[in-house]
């Protein structure tokens, strides 16, 4: 989906919709005023201009989430995890906007559907329908890319840590060990050995990133699952409506065949006709001349001429 509102798309699904609507018989009105296609394209326009705020802010995420990997004091994590969850708020609350007029739009579409030359298998409300659809699948795959995200900071968190541990104490502890520190941010204890032997100091910073990276992997794990809860109520409905839709194309489709099969069919008969013509025509020709030979034939003319 490249651009669901050029007026190149604009124009083409109109002529389709036409089209459409005369092959199966249900031709209706063309005015995009008179069947609300002007009211129904501008909210389609402002959520995917929503949408691509959304990107806008998972992109951000994402690069914040590449750059934690490389700090190593608890104040630069601090910062960034400041960041990474006013980015993940202002997700919430564009996802939120995008919900409610998506929502919205859909309320138009059950409305739009009782004027005359809307109603179901329309080409009105087929495009209405698939664009809608089309909304709903793009922010279906932004919802997946904060999925994915989620899990890429969970697992890059536990190599952080392993790291950590190995880089202070210089061996490699074992997965009881990381998944107590990765559960309780707290890791004085495993670090016992190496605060006697490199002083406190250098160990307790270590400890502290380890302890701030903790709580921040921990507060972007519920916001982003809060997130995603606001999504999950419409991935049934894109299911829905995207099963609703192949079905209307599959009857337009069908609607489609059969009427090039009917034309296919009337030319046939049309040239069978013809032919049907023609050969009457050669028939008479040839009745014709052999009654002529009979005629000649009983009458002999040439006996005539030689008396």
């Amino acid at each position: 989906m490249n651009d669901l509102l050029s007026d190149s798309f604009g124009t083409s699904r109109g002529q389709a919709s036409q089209e459409a609507d005369i092959e199966m018989g249900t031709q209706g009105p063309t005015n995009t005023a008179d069947v609300g296609m002007e009211n129904f394209f501008k909210k389609v326009r402002e959520v995917e201009q929503q949408i691509d705020k959304i990107s806008k802010q998972l992109k951000k995420l994402q690069e914040a989430n590449e750059e934690s990997k490389l700090v190593t004091k608890a104040d630069a994590m601090k910062a960034i995890r400041k960041r990474m969850e006013k980015d993940v708020d202002e997700v919430g609350r564009i996802a939120r906007i995008v919900k409610t007029k998506i929502e919205e739009i859909d309320r138009d579409n059950l409305a739009n559907k009782q004027k005359p030359g809307c109603g179901t298998g329309s080409g009105v409300e087929r495009s209405r329908t698939s664009m809608t659809v089309a909304l709903k699948k793009k922010l279906k795959e932004r919802m997946s890319e904060f999925q994915t995200l989620r899990q890429t900071i969970q697992e890059e968190y536990r190599e952080v840590v392993e790291r950590r541990v190995f880089t202070v104490t210089g061996t490699r502890a074992d997965e009881e060990t990381i998944d107590n520190l990765i559960e309780t941010g707290n890791g004085e204890q495993i670090f016992q050995k190496a605060i006697q032997e490199h002083g406190r100091g250098q160990v307790m910073d270590t400890l502290a990133e380890i302890q701030e990276r903790h709580d921040a992997v921990r507060d972007l794990e519920k916001k982003l699952l809060d997130l995603q809860q606001i999504f999950l109520d419409m991935a049934v409905l894109v299911e829905t409506q995207g099963d609703m839709l192949d079905n209307i194309e599959t009857q337009v489709s069908n609607a489609v065949d059969h009427v090039q099969s009917g034309t296919t069919a009337l030319r046939r008969a049309k040239s069978l006709q013809r032919n049907s013509r023609k050969w009457m025509c050669i028939a008479i020709i040839i009745l014709l001349l052999i009654v002529v030979i009979i005629v000649v034939a009983v009458l002999k003319p040439w006996n005539t001429k030689s008396a």
